[in-house]
Formats: C-alpha cells, structure tokens, sequence
C-alpha cells in the first residue's frame, strides 16, 4: 500500500471494504475500475485485497492526513459532498458492526451512536452528528425543521463543510435501520448523477401523487428538513424536478411513515396538523 492516498480514494476505499468484508477474493476498488470492472475509482488503489486489517489501515491513514491535504483534496464541491458521503456511510457501518444491537436501545443509546466523537479524520476527532449536520448541511442544526443554524462550529467545520446544504444527502445517508437508502460509493466526478438516479428512484417507490384530490404523499423525513429543501414550495419543486408530481401540479402534502423510507422522527410528537401546509 503506498505511504500516501488521495484522501477521496482512502474514504472510497474504506467504505468499499466495510460493503465488501468477508467476501473472498475481492480486489480493491480503484484497482478494479482501473482494469475495467465496476467500480467508481477516485484515485489510486491500494492494490491488495480489503478486508479488516486492511480497513484498519484505512482508518488510520485517514485519522492522520495532513490539514493542508485534505484541504486541497475538498477542493470543490462534487470533491467534499462525496468525501464526506463516504466518509459518514463508511463509518456509520463500522460502528454497528462493534454494536450491533445499538440502535435498538431507547433515546440515549441512539443518541450516543449518532452524537458520540468516534470519527477520527485529519487528526479531528468527529461524531456522525458532525458530519450529517456539520458538514454535510453546512452547519444546520438537527432539529428546527432545517432552519435553525448550528450552534458554535468548530474551526474544522467551518473549513471542510459544504458552502450551502444540498437536501439531496438525505437520500445518500445510511443511518443504520433497514429501511435506510442503499449504500452507494460515490465518486466525484459523477457524484451529482449518481445522487440524482439514486433520488428518481427512491422517489418512485415512495412517494404517491393523487392527482384527482391534488395530494403528494411523501415520506416524513421532507417536514422534518422541510427547510433544507427551500420550505414547502421547495419541496414542491423537488418533487417536480424528479417526476414524483406532474410538472404542473401544485399539490397539497402529506407527511407518513413508510415502510420503506427512513424516518426520523423517531420518538418525537410532531404530528401537527399546520406542518401539512
């Protein structure tokens, strides 16, 4: 393995290893773009077979990366919306596979999974809640409906987050339940189509437009972050942009849980009626 990785290949390849661990005879991920196969190289491979050990190395080589590295790799924004995409699917896996049963627990044991500083990237030591809210939605905080700001930023938030929140990271997200989105590798030369197929279909399977009463239901997690899409006309648009609704509809929403979309709301009561407008 050579001494230095591109950090978006070293986030890539970490969550390549943790999809792929205990499966026999598989290359790493860049090495098999390189010879053609199906993969979304982002730089060099580390060329050997990914298993723990080499997730280990992985992880390392990602805890100590230089600043100034790691801030000339997130130069754009297709580079720090993947890196930080990876980054967090990565990661969320490792940590259910040292607790497994953690998420079945009660509010604080959920809380701590989410909220605790296990994430270790540039010698800055993150929690899942960092990077979701952190860097992922530009310092949003994680309730507020996506309107409230995120109280005191670190330093390395504020260098390595995304300039504005893009609303399309809740469908990238695994947060550990079954119902959570596939996990993808997402490379950042493709990045935007990858999120947008990703998006379409998520869409198709979840979301239903009446179009004899004007009603889209949609999945609660959009009243949750309603915000973050640009409020309720935002949520539209979305909606249209990803053929969920006729590009001329104008349709009343309705928030439910679904079998098959994550749901965040969790223990929370926030079945109010004004949110449906």
């Amino acid at each position: 393995m050579p001494t230095q990785l591109d950090p978006l290949s070293l986030a890539g390849d970490l969550l390549y290893a943790v999809k792929t661990a205990g499966e026999p005879g598989v290359e790493s991920r860049s090495t098999a773009s390189a010879d053609g196969a199906p993969g979304s190289g982002t730089g060099s491979g580390t060329g050997s077979d990914l298993g723990g050990d080499d997730a280990d190395r992985l992880r390392e080589r990602l805890a100590t990366l230089e600043r100034s590295r790691l801030s000339r790799a997130l130069s754009t924004r297709e580079r720090t919306l993947s890196f930080w995409l990876n980054c967090y699917n990565a990661y969320a896996q490792l940590r259910l596979e040292e607790e497994p049963d953690v998420l079945e627990g009660g509010v604080l044991e959920r809380w701590k999974f989410f909220g605790r500083d296990r994430v270790p990237v540039a010698g800055c030591w993150l929690s899942l809640t960092d990077i979701e809210h952190g860097l992922l939605r530009s310092s949003k905080h994680p309730w507020g409906f996506g309107y409230l700001p995120r109280p005191f930023p670190s330093t390395f938030e504020r260098e390595f987050r995304l300039e504005q929140c893009d609303p399309r990271i809740h469908f990238a997200l695994c947060r550990g339940a079954e119902n959570s989105p596939p996990i993808a590798i997402y490379s950042p030369d493709d990045v935007d189509e990858e999120l947008d197929i990703a998006i379409e279909w998520f869409l198709e399977e979840n979301a239903d437009y009446d179009p004899e009463a004007n009603v889209a239901t949609i999945p609660r997690f959009f009243r949750r972050y309603r915000g973050d899409f640009g409020g309720r006309r935002g949520i539209v648009d979305f909606l249209r942009k990803y053929n969920a609704i006729p590009g001329d509809a104008a349709p009343a929403l309705e928030y439910e849980a679904s079998a098959n979309a994550p749901d965040f709301d969790g223990d929370l009561d926030l079945e109010m009626d004004e949110l449906r407008r």
